[in-house]
């Protein structure tokens, strides 16, 4: 049990539970366990709004969604710069109800200046990737179209992904420390791999929208966690449930710590929502 942010869930009515996919529900080599999906099931049926909150991008969530029985409701995706409303009736199963979107030239143009041998992609939304290189096969999802640099900043882009092998975690936050980056938000993963977003975006923003929209009280919220990217998210939650793996920077922020993603951490802590 790490120190105490926030209260527990308190009162009756709503409840809202967000989910990072990867890492918590879904292990890193994607498999996902029968006890995850009867535990959302659960959920669902109790009548518990669950919205799953993950760094994938659309057309790699969605599925996943659909694998969970979530076929309605909403999706926070590419960290928090898209949101989505799943609908049976829609094309896809889903309708983009919020698309926020940044220049990502000056970001670009510093990284690949300090990292000129690193890999850089822009998001296509609900298609695939924009990159200067392929990256290793099975990190990216959907289309991937190798164009040139200056290709990658033609446009305003939900999303931008730096991975550079040849660099550590640790050196990649002493480098965005170094730079100054001032006019987006960044979160960065296990390995030399950063998300680059607009400023102010994370998944937190975004499911603060959805928490508002559906009118579920701050006090009724959960979310459980295991990356960076989860850091606001879980502090958000009246409830933030780190993964037993999590970094010590994300367990530091949790209510509670539960067991890594090769124990199901995740299974006690939605089978206790309904207790």
């Amino acid at each position: 049990m790490t120190g105490i942010r926030h209260s527990h869930l308190v009162g009756s009515g709503p409840m809202l539970v967000a989910l990072d996919i990867d890492g918590t529900l879904m292990t890193y080599d994607e498999r996902m366990s029968d006890d995850i999906r009867a535990a959302v099931e659960a959920l669902l049926v109790a009548g518990v709004t669950v919205v799953l909150a993950t760094g994938r991008s659309v057309h790699a969530t969605v599925p996943v969604a659909h694998a969970l029985g979530i076929t309605s409701g909403w999706v926070v995706c590419s960290n928090g710069s898209v949101t989505v409303r799943l609908d049976p009736g829609a094309e896809n199963g889903y309708e983009i109800t919020e698309r926020i979107t940044f220049d990502p030239e000056p970001a670009l143009r510093l990284m690949h200046a300090e990292l000129p041998d690193a890999l850089f992609a822009v998001e296509e939304l609900g298609v695939g990737f924009r990159m200067n290189k392929l990256f290793p096969a099975g990190e990216l999802t959907g289309s991937q179209e190798v164009v040139d640099i200056e290709d990658l900043w033609s446009d305003h882009v939900t999303r931008l992904v730096v991975r550079s092998p040849g660099h550590t975690s640790a050196e990649f936050h002493e480098l965005v420390h170094r730079m100054g980056l001032e006019d987006v938000t960044y979160s960065i993963g296990w390995t030399a791999w950063m998300d680059i977003a607009p400023k102010g975006v994370t998944k937190a923003s975004a499911l603060e929208a959805v928490r508002r929209l559906i009118g579920v009280e701050p006090s009724r919220t959960v979310a459980i966690g295991d990356g960076g990217n989860d850091l606001q998210m879980i502090d958000w939650a009246a409830r933030g449930v780190a993964m037993g793996h999590a970094p010590q920077h994300v367990l530091a922020i949790a209510d509670e710590v539960t067991g890594t993603i090769d124990d199901d951490g995740a299974v006690d802590v939605l089978r206790s929502l309904l207790r």
